[in-house]
Formats: C-alpha cells, sequence, structure tokens
C-alpha cells in the first residue's frame, strides 16, 4: 500500500481554518458506529470528534549548521472509538513536504554519493523525512507533569548520565521496569507502507545495549526498513525493478540487485522498505500532504495481546479511564522536532 504523495485532489479539510474551541488538556474519543476510512483525506464523519488543539513551539537543540524546518506549528487532532478500536487523525501546517531521505545521486566520475549534511552531533536536518510522535504513557515516573519530557535528557557540556555523548539528548525513562509507547509516524519509512511504526522507550543508557539508548522498536516477526547501501557502503545495494529513477523510497517486493547502468544525476533511494510483521505493525494509518498541511489517519486497537504487549503498548482497557499523551513534529529532522510543555489526556466518551 503507496502513500500517494501529495498528487491527489480533492482533499477535505475540516481544520483548515483557525478553530474557536475552549483551552483544554483533554482529547475526547467520541464514540461512533461508523469508523473514517483510512485514506489521509479528512471525511465528514470527523465531524462528530471534537477537535483539540495543541502549539509545539519548543526544540531541543539549535543545530550547528542552522535549522532549516519549522520552529512552530499547531497541531490538531481528533479522536474516535467503537468496541474494537481507537482512531485518531492529525492535522498540521508544514510548508513543505519532506521526502528525501539520504537518496543515491550518481556523480559526474561515475561514483555514487549519498545526500547528506549533518551537523555537530552527527545528525541530519536537511535531507530527511517528515515525522511524527505520539507518546502514551504506560508506568513511567513523571510523565503525569511533564509528558515527553519526562524522557528527555538533554546532554550537558557532552555528557549523559555520565556517558559522553554527541546527540544532544536521549530518550529513556528513569527507573527499571517503566516504560512509554511510542507511535511513530515517519514519512518514508513506514507511511508508504500504511503503517505506524510501533515502538516504546524504557530505562537502558547503555549504549552498548542499545545504540539508541531507551528508544526500541516493539517485537516484530519480519518486514520493516533497511538502508539500501551495499556492504563496502559505496553504492546502493538494490535498484527498482523498472530502473526507474526519483522516487524516495525502495518497496522490498520491487527491489532488484543493483546493476549500474545509470547515468549522472541520477537518483536511487537510500531506504528499502516493507510492512513490519508482528506487534511493531500494530497501528495502521494513512498520510497525505496537500497545501501545506500533513493528515494522518491512525487505527489502532483498544488493546493488544502480541508478545511484550503489557511493556511495549498502552491499553485502553478501561474506557472509564484517562491516558496520559504528548506529541512532538518532526520536520525534516532526523532528531530535533517542536515539542510542547507538560501533558495532555485521552478520555472517552460512552
Amino acid at each position: 500500500m503507496k502513500m500517494n504523495k501529495g498528487a491527489i485532489a480533492g482533499i477535505a479539510i475540516l481544520c483548515a481554518g483557525p478553530i474557536a474551541v475552549a483551552e483544554t488538556t483533554t482529547l475526547v474519543s467520541a464514540k461512533t458506529d461508523t469508523p473514517p476510512t483510512l485514506d489521509g483525506v479528512m471525511e465528514g464523519v470527523w465531524e462528530q470528534a471534537q477537535p483539540l488543539e495543541i502549539m509545539v513551539d519548543k526544540l531541543p537543540y539549535e543545530p550547528s549548521n542552522g535549522y532549516p524546518g519549522m520552529k512552530a506549528t499547531q497541531v490538531g487532532i481528533r479522536a474516535m472509538h467503537d468496541s474494537e478500536n481507537l482512531y485518531m487523525v492529525i492535522q498540521y501546517d508544514d510548508p513543505t513536504e519532506s521526502l528525501m531521505r539520504s537518496p543515491w545521486v550518481k556523480q559526474t566520475d561515475g561514483s555514487w554519493k549519498q545526500t547528506a549534511d549533518k551537523d555537530s552531533t552527527g545528525h541530519e536536518n536537511t535531507y530527511y523525512e517528515d515525522k511524527f510522535a505520539l507518546l502514551w504513557d504506560i508506568d513511567a515516573r513523571g510523565f503525569g507533569k511533564k509528558g515527553c519530557g519526562a524522557a528527555c535528557h538533554l546532554a550537558e557540556d557532552g555528557m549523559n548520565n555520565g556517558i559522553a555523548d554527541t546527540a544532544p539528548g536521549r530518550k529513556y525513562t528513569t527507573r527499571d521496569g517503566q516504560t512509554i509507547d511510542m507511535w511513530h509516524w515517519k514519512s518514508v519509512r513506514s507511511a508508504p507502507v500504511g503503517q505506524i511504526d510501533d515502538q516504546y522507550i524504557d530505562s537502558t543508557t547503555d549504549p552498548a545495549a542499545n545504540k539508541n539508548w531507551g528508544r526500541k522498536g516493539d517485537t516484530k516477526t519480519g518486514g520493516g526498513y533497511k538502508n539500501n547501501k551495499s556492504e563496502d557502503g559505496s553504492q546502493p545495494a538494490s535498484m527498482p525493478k523498472s530502473g526507474a529513477t526519483g522516487d524516495h523510497w525502495l518497496l522490498a517486493s520491487e527491489a532488484v540487485p543493483f546493476e549500474d547502468n545509470f547515468k549522472e544525476g541520477d537518483v536511487l533511494p537510500g531506504i528499502i522498505v516493507s510492512p513490519f510483521e508482528g506487534p511493531r505493525g500494530d497501528i495502521a494509518a494513512q498520510a497525505m500532504w496537500k497545501d501545506g498541511i500533513w493528515t494522518i489517519e491512525l487505527q489502532r486497537k483498544l488493546t493488544t495481546d502480541g508478545e511484550n504487549a503489557a511493556e511495549q503498548d498502552v491499553q485502553f482497557a478501561d474506557l472509564g479511564e484517562t491516558y496520559d499523551f504528548g506529541i512532538a513534529v518532526f520536520d525534516n529532522s532526523q532528531i530535533n522536532h517542536v515539542y510542547h510543555d507538560g501533558v495532555y489526556e485521552l478520555k472517552f466518551a460512552e
């Protein structure tokens, strides 16, 4: 299932203009007998759900090579549920549809080069994809007051938790056994296959145990994404069956071994993608960028039962309870993002 890249007409934006809503931190999920169609279009069924508006206007750091991405945007969220699933739609302004995730470009001398412009932390914020993250509290200390900030630990003088680290910040919980569910939508790595990358955060602070510290992917049995790179890193490992160039991702089902019959300036994708199999693929999603607005629709079961579900997934088992969450928007950036202070909560209407 391939995401449309802004070429579809007729998108209906219900919240294209300012919405007059009371200032609140609560998102109310409306009970529905008519679930939305996941297509990245805000159709009329969403009118029954009250929007929550969240301003994200804080950055964790200023990259050394500048930051061309957004420094603020307003996110509109609506939620609905039936007896089995939670549905959400997220919309926010983003003037650029960013899909160029370190593509390969053939050079004048016949060699291949991946386009990149990394900052002093070793991260990309120029040739990258758009992303959006929803973080849900499972049992993390401090999340109920700080939201996402409870898991984000900024480095000081090149040190993080007593470990030398060039990254500006890391995600991890402060106590063993406590976790946060992270729904990480990615415009290149997960959107083309109709999914959100289902991840979680635990208390790992040893980079030898996990290079991304506490941030990890849910259990998977197959599928996912991988870099399109030869063993020596000098050229792509695969190419489309058609030999066509210009796409920003390569579906694994369409990949064949790389044969260099390309001309100067030709482009091949830097990433190979396929649907996640197993719990990491629990969240279905479709997205569309049109007229400077991202619309992301998602669906997940209220409760999951896959391997390690209690540790990795928020469980909406009691519809009378309140569920804390936070959001972040990544504009063309590997780790830099706009976020908000505090916490928001989801409640379910009868």
